[in-house]
């Protein structure tokens, strides 16, 4: 079955809510702090999957075409 184009992905951060780049920073450097209270309380479980999350953001945020993002977002 195909997927329709225009249908968002599951972890699609490539949305004019993250265009201004406070935001992009936010979204990766919480979870990654979060990760350091969760190692630093013993529980490597949580620490890996919040450090894994604002790493996969951060590649997300880094490979998107933000000039794209805008020009969808003024179409709109």
């Amino acid at each position: 079955m195909k997927v329709p184009p225009n249908r968002p992905k599951l972890f699609d951060l490539a949305v004019p809510f993250f265009l201004p780049v406070w935001r992009r920073v936010l979204a990766v450097i919480v979870p990654i702090l979060w990760s350091l209270v969760e190692f630093n309380n013993g529980h490597a479980f949580w620490g890996l999957i919040f450090l894994a999350l604002g790493s996969i953001a951060a590649w997300k945020f880094w490979i998107a075409d933000w000039d794209a993002v805008a020009a969808m977002d003024k179409d709109s």
